[in-house]
């Protein structure tokens, strides 16, 4: 007999316990003529992941309880598989509740808490310490959630070992680039290993700074891919899976998951116990057949960071209640790219452009900006800065008893500029966008209260080769002609807070820039290791200060879409006042 299972990647907003709700209960209704056995749905899928210290709060916690019996009375006919944190005494759990006959039939608490990168569990979740195999007639189905089935051995092998032949994972696992292969050949191994059909559930949609890519995953024993989900939208997966085992036909995987923070993971299974709980026959009907999913072809890295960087900026605005957004076009590569993803996110009709020439402003900028409006269809203001320049630098001569403001009077133009937008923003409720890229936040290459100035910083994670790579794609994508002007993409990068000012008179090249920022950050290699390597020791020396001496500024930055491992903010955190220099 097989087992009719229905994962649904639902978007969540955290905090919105009712919408969350109802987000539920209308896809419990949708699937009510296909008859499934078991309705999953992700991680924390109630509050939205992740709370944080909402968690903290005694009445959220009492609302989202609330919420979990209120869709399991709405549904009584239907076993539900619903993610939630639950409070027991003063011990709070991350949890998988089983719903059926209008009430909680079984709770799953996760054992393996994540603490690193942009996972603080153990802040706010007691670890679970029991692995039940959930029986329903021939069925036998182990429960986990997400960190449970990255850590070798654990729940999933427990699970296993007393008789499960399903394991479903309800997951909330950030996006980050190349990521989904990494978890494709996790989910396929565990699956050979335990000799199960492992069903994995994953979360989809923009929090923050973290984007969640849906890509549910179900592999079979023999390491066979029974189905996936869409990457960056909703989803329902349907399938019947066969209540036997399958015999593992194919190999492990020759990487083994083995993660370094969890090398005490026998420690933890000495403290696991096995749990057989009965919940009695499916009892159901007979069903129609399930039609056929058609297969899905998954996208190219550089479609798939722009369609991460489409759903954040996309949900960043509708979450947070703004209505439109703006965004300083200079007539670079940086903007223009920004501009074009809000378009694609938002809607031309949502996007403002305002170009602010100054005296440095050169007339290909200008007609570069306003040919990409143009291509876009969004709204495009003019606002010259000249007049404001000559006031403010009057006044800062004054204050300064100088003529000579050299940098200084760079920064004034750039703040000027942050100050007109932030105008345009309280006058009209709108979220402004800055355009700063990962190589120039990196170096402190940016104007505090300038150009750093806004809500939402979509590029804030992409180096500025990938910025290029992404902008040529999307052209290339279509629809029609290119969208991003070509003189903007072949001119040199420039501020234009100067005369004849070019990038590469304060940074090195971006080929070697982006190598060593991604070598320090990403790998935190030393300096010298990059010197052996072949780079230019001076040059090693001077971006790896940069770096230290622009935390400040990066603290006081927007948040930002991650995109990389170890992105700014969550990921990667240092201190600010920090004396340390690798040698």
């Amino acid at each position: 007999m097989t087992l009719r299972l229905a994962l649904i990647q639902i978007n969540p907003t955290v905090g919105d316990l009712a919408g969350n709700q109802e987000l539920m209960d209308a896809a419990v209704r949708k699937l009510r003529d296909a008859q499934p056995d078991l309705v999953v749905f992700p991680e924390l899928a109630v509050t939205g992941y992740p709370p944080e210290d909402l968690l903290g709060y005694r009445r959220f916690l009492d609302d989202a309880s609330s919420a979990v019996d209120g869709l399991a009375r709405a549904h009584p006919e239907t076993r539900i598989l619903v993610g939630a944190p639950v409070l027991e005494g003063d011990r709070l759990y991350n949890a998988a509740i089983l719903l059926h006959r209008g009430s909680r039939a079984h709770t799953y608490r996760k054992c393996t808490l994540p603490n690193y990168g942009v996972f603080d569990e153990k802040r706010y979740f007691e670890p679970g310490r029991r692995c039940p195999v959930l029986r329903f007639g021939e069925h036998a189905i182990g429960v986990s959630i997400c960190e449970d089935i990255w850590v070798p051995g654990g729940v999933p092998k427990i699970q296993a070992e007393n008789g499960a032949t399903i394991l479903i994972n309800i997951s909330a696992s950030p996006y980050a680039a190349g990521k989904v292969e990494e978890r494709a050949r996790l989910v396929r191994h565990r699956a050979i290993e335990h000799g199960v059909t492992l069903a994995y559930l994953n979360i989809v949609g923009g929090q923050d700074e973290l984007v969640f890519d849906g890509g549910s995953l179900v592999y079979d024993a023999a390491g066979r891919l029974l189905a996936r989900g869409r990457r960056f939208c909703e989803d329902a997966i349907l399938l019947d899976i066969d209540s036997g085992s399958v015999p593992a036909e194919t190999a492990l995987d020759e990487e083994p998951f083995v993660q370094p923070r969890y090398e005490g993971i026998e420690e933890i299974e000495d403290e696991l116990r096995p749990e057989i709980v009965d919940l009695g026959s499916l009892d159901r009907a007979d069903r129609v057949a399930l039609e056929a999913r058609s297969p899905l072809e998954e996208p190219s890295y550089d479609e798939e960071v722009y369609r991460a960087l489409v759903l954040g900026t996309r949900d960043y605005v509708r979450k947070n209640q703004f209505r439109e957004v703006v965004i300083g076009l200079s007539g670079g590569i940086d903007s223009a790219l920004t501009a074009v993803i809000a378009s694609d996110a938002l809607g031309p009709k949502k996007v403002h452009a305002i170009t602010m020439p100054g005296p440095y402003t050169s007339e290909s900028s200008l007609a570069g900006a306003r040919a990409l409006a143009a291509n876009l269809g969004i709204s495009l203001i003019e606002a010259p800065i000249h007049d404001l320049l000559v006031a403010y630098r009057e006044s800062v001569v004054r204050l300064l008893q100088t003529e000579s403001l050299g940098v200084t009077e760079e920064n004034i133009q750039a703040r000027i500029r942050g100050n007109l937008l932030m105008a345009w923003s309280n006058y009209h409720g709108g979220l402004v966008l800055t355009t700063g890229n990962k190589s120039e936040v990196s170096v402190g290459y940016c104007t505090l209260y300038g150009d750093m100035a806004g809500g939402f910083a979509v590029i804030k994670d992409l180096p500025k080769l990938l910025v290029y790579r992404l902008a040529r794609w999307r052209n290339a994508a279509g629809p029609g002609t290119d969208v991003i002007p070509e003189d903007t993409l072949a001119r040199v990068p420039s501020a234009e807070l100067s005369p004849g000012q070019k990038d590469s008179d304060s940074l090195p090249p971006y080929p070697i820039l982006d190598q060593i920022l991604e070598a320090r950050i990403e790998h935190e290699e030393p300096p010298d290791a990059l010197v052996a390597r072949g780079f230019d020791a001076e040059t090693v020396r001077k971006v790896y200060a940069w770096i230290d001496r622009s935390e400040y500024k990066r603290r006081q930055a927007p948040p930002g879409i991650k995109i990389s491992t170890r992105a700014f903010g969550k990921d990667r955190r240092y201190p600010i006042t920090n004396r340390y220099r690798p040698a």
